[in-house]
C-alpha cells in the first residue's frame, strides 16, 4: 500500500469534526500555494502579456462591466 492510499484510508475513518478540520486546513494550504505561485508568476513576468492586452482593450473601450 502506498503512502497516498494509507492517507486516503485514514481520512475515510475520521470523525466528521476531524474531517472538517482537515478539509479546511487542506483548502487553506491549497489557496496559500496557489497565491504563492501567482505571486511568483507575476514576479517572473509570466502575466505581463495578459496585463498589457487587458490595458490595451481598456484603452480601446473594449471592456464591459461585470
Amino acid at each position: 500500500m502506498s503512502t497516498i492510499e494509507e492517507i486516503e484510508a485514514a481520512i475515510l475513518t475520521l470523525p466528521p469534526e476531524d474531517f472538517e478540520h482537515l478539509r479546511r486546513w487542506f483548502f487553506d494550504l491549497d489557496y496559500q500555494r496557489w497565491d504563492e505561485q501567482l505571486e511568483q508568476d507575476i514576479a517572473d513576468g509570466k502575466l505581463e502579456a495578459l496585463a498589457q492586452e487587458a490595458i490595451a482593450e481598456f484603452k480601446a473601450g473594449q471592456c464591459r462591466e461585470m
